[in-house]
């Protein structure tokens, strides 16, 4: 990390002023859940899922400020270091799962995402939360992308990402098996809520998850899922529904306006 960024940074994790209080009560939007029981191994089985999914959508200029908010143990912040990122900075309200990112020397620290975010402006190209939009609810949401909107420069960019309730196989499931799922996505709907948080240019794209090569297994599932994903693509054109985006999950990337 620079030597003139570190000062700035530092002053990030700040006393709370914003909203502290969130819906969700087992999974907390701002504290990355996905880690796996052997939390060392997730360094390297999530490094294919960020390098297909995120890397594609960020910025050229490697001295881009990008923060990243659920951190978690920082598997994502660990991946944009790889990449050649350096003004990186993960944030999570869990100090536990901070701890194993500090042990592995990335730049995270403890902050709640509502807290971190008020009355910045203008300090970030782009901002990445880990944790799914869905933990939020819709009001959560709209506050969370507006304060995102300030934090960010003008043309920065926001990459989000929701339970995707266009897929008919588990679209209803991905809201019934959780109390802190508040509600599903489409491409059109998660559109409209970056709308609504400010953001234009709003491009929907799928989440690959079989990106781990090294198992077979995974070019079975991957062929299984692109053939119910067309012949359900082909059922909503039959009546009469634009859907293009029918994975499990779903993200986008929008900008702030210049």
């Amino acid at each position: 990390m620079s030597a003139n960024l570190q000062p700035d940074m530092t002053t990030l994790v700040a006393a709370p002023t914003a909203r502290t209080k969130l819906a969700a009560r087992l999974e907390p939007f701002d504290s990355y859940w996905q880690a796996p029981e052997d939390v060392e191994s997730g360094y390297r089985l999530f490094t294919a899922y960020y390098r297909a999914n995120y890397l594609p959508h960020l910025p050229a200029d490697r001295d881009a400020r990008i923060l990243v908010i659920s951190c978690g143990p920082g598997y994502l912040v660990n991946v944009l270091r790889q990449a050649g990122y350096k003004n990186v900075l993960g944030v999570d309200s869990d100090a536990a799962k901070v701890e194993h990112a500090h042990r592995k020397g990335l730049p995270c620290e403890v902050a709640q995402a509502f807290p971190l975010l008020e009355g910045k402006q203008n300090e970030f190209d782009v901002i990445i939360p880990e944790q799914e939009l869905n933990h939020l609810t819709i009001e959560e949401t709209i506050e969370f992308l507006k304060l995102c909107r300030h934090a960010l420069r003008p043309g920065g960019r926001v990459i989000v990402y929701a339970m995707n309730g266009a897929n008919p196989l588990v679209g209803s499931e991905n809201v019934a098996h959780n109390i802190d799922h508040f509600y599903n996505v489409t491409e059109h709907s998660l559109k409209q809520l970056l709308e609504l948080g400010g953001f234009v240019h709003a491009r929907p794209f799928p989440l690959k998850l079989y990106d781990f090569w090294k198992n077979p297994l995974n070019y079975v599932g991957l062929a299984v899922t692109t053939v119910l994903e067309l012949v359900m693509r082909l059922i909503f054109t039959l009546y009469g529904k634009k859907v293009t985006i029918l994975t499990k999950k779903i993200a986008a990337v929008a900008e702030r306006p210049g």
